[in-house]
């Protein structure tokens, strides 16, 4: 049995994730797309650093919150209609970076219901600082 590669950013930083989350959304260019909302299927990966992730207290102030993830996904989406989603990968990204102890994130977004013969169609972006 193989075993997928070791992310390399693995060795020095944590990964925190927020993983398949599904949100009803207005996405696209098309008109249809502008009149409905679509099922579109959220992923995020925040690398922090180990100097400033590992607890030594066990308080949560020590560590980057899962509930950052959310709240930034959440809060981009509330802006309204989006037409791309490479643009809403890319506002995402950006705003997960902004956070002082995040060094690199991954965010992707996926279509499942635009083709009936593939399981999704989507994006995906990756930036470090």
């Amino acid at each position: 049995m193989s075993h997928p590669p070791i992310d390399p950013l693995l060795a020095t930083c944590r990964r925190l994730f927020l993983r398949d989350y599904e949100v009803w959304i207005n996405i696209g260019v098309h008109e249809f797309e502008k009149r409905a909302e679509q099922r579109v299927i959220i992923n995020v990966d925040l690398y922090v650093p180990l100097d400033v992730s590992t607890p030594k207290s066990d308080e949560l102030d020590e560590v980057v919150d899962y509930d950052f993830i959310r709240r930034t996904v959440a809060t981009r989406l509330s802006k309204g209609h989006i037409h791309l989603q490479e643009t809403l990968c890319d506002d995402i990204l950006e705003q997960v970076l902004a956070h002082p102890k995040v060094q690199a994130a991954r965010v992707s977004t996926a279509k499942p219901d635009v083709y009936p013969d593939c399981d999704a169609v989507g994006v995906e972006v990756f930036r470090s600082k």
